[in-house]
């Protein structure tokens, strides 16, 4: 019996977790959408297709790359040896929890 409850409260935990991620993934693509990235980016052949965002997270971009590019990008763009005009717009006053979901987001994008 003991086992059998240990077992019900780690699926608990795990499925929480799992619909806890879906929820930070959904809210990055809100926040994606509200901050009309689309205008520079797209995802599944919506957006300008100059930037496609299309399997991003295969890259295996660092999580504070992702952050970085979106507070600082001209940095990033300078790590990564990109040039793309116009430069990314930078989003130094989105909430942290805003930044949480557009890198689970991006990171979703396989």
């Amino acid at each position: 019996m003991k086992t059998q409850t240990i077992l019900a409260v780690i699926l608990g935990v795990g499925l929480a977790a799992t619909a806890s991620a879906q929820d930070k993934v959904a809210k990055g693509e809100q926040v994606y959408a509200a901050q009309k990235c689309s205008m520079c980016h797209a995802i599944g052949g919506k957006g300008n297709a100059k930037g496609p965002l299309d399997k991003f997270g295969a890259k295996n971009v660092p999580e504070a790359d992702i952050r970085a590019w979106l507070t600082d990008p001209k940095a990033m763009a300078a790590k990564y040896k990109t040039q793309r005009k116009p430069d990314m717009r930078a989003y130094p006053s989105l909430p942290k929890d805003d930044v949480d979901a557009l890198v689970a987001y991006m990171q979703s994008l396989k």
